[in-house]
């Protein structure tokens, strides 16, 4: 995109040549909130399994899986495109079942994790945004798809 383009706004075509827009009004913000959750998943789950993965295993990999999630999120919102925007919308929507099943999981068998995940309490550690993203996620672009479609 020009930085002419870039400053006013116009719509180019997006990663698959769609001109598919995703990272414009509330999609910076998911962006945004996306890079932050990715980078301290990833943060996180490297140094909990780097130093002390024997402690609490699945806890530390399900956080790992978290931050691939976010991280794959992050890049298919950036691309743009229809098929970027189908993946993010698949990738919303298991990231909402992991926080459903993993903060239900820690509710019901707290000794199953010694030690909180990035899901756990369905992110409650994290001011519920786990659980509060990817309903964002999906409304956004599922609304990005009607948008287009108009």
């Amino acid at each position: 995109m020009t930085a002419t383009q870039e400053t006013r706004g116009t719509e180019e075509p997006a990663g698959d040549g769609t001109g598919t827009r995703l990272v414009s009004g509330p999609g910076i913000l998911l962006v945004w909130l996306y890079g932050v959750m990715s980078v301290g998943a990833v943060s996180r789950s490297i140094y909990q399994i780097a130093t002390e993965f024997d402690r609490a295993p699945l806890a530390y990999a399900l956080s790992a899986v978290a931050a691939v999630v976010y991280a794959f999120i992050t890049y298919t919102l950036v691309r743009g495109g229809e098929t970027a925007r189908r993946a993010a919308l698949v990738c919303c929507a298991a990231e909402l079942a992991g926080v459903l099943i993993v903060g239900t999981w820690t509710l019901v068998e707290p000794s199953a994790f010694p030690d909180a995940t990035v899901w756990s309490d369905y992110g409650y550690g994290y001011l519920f945004i786990p659980v509060l993203l990817p309903l964002t996620g999906i409304w956004w672009l599922r609304r990005s798809r009607t948008a287009v479609a108009a």
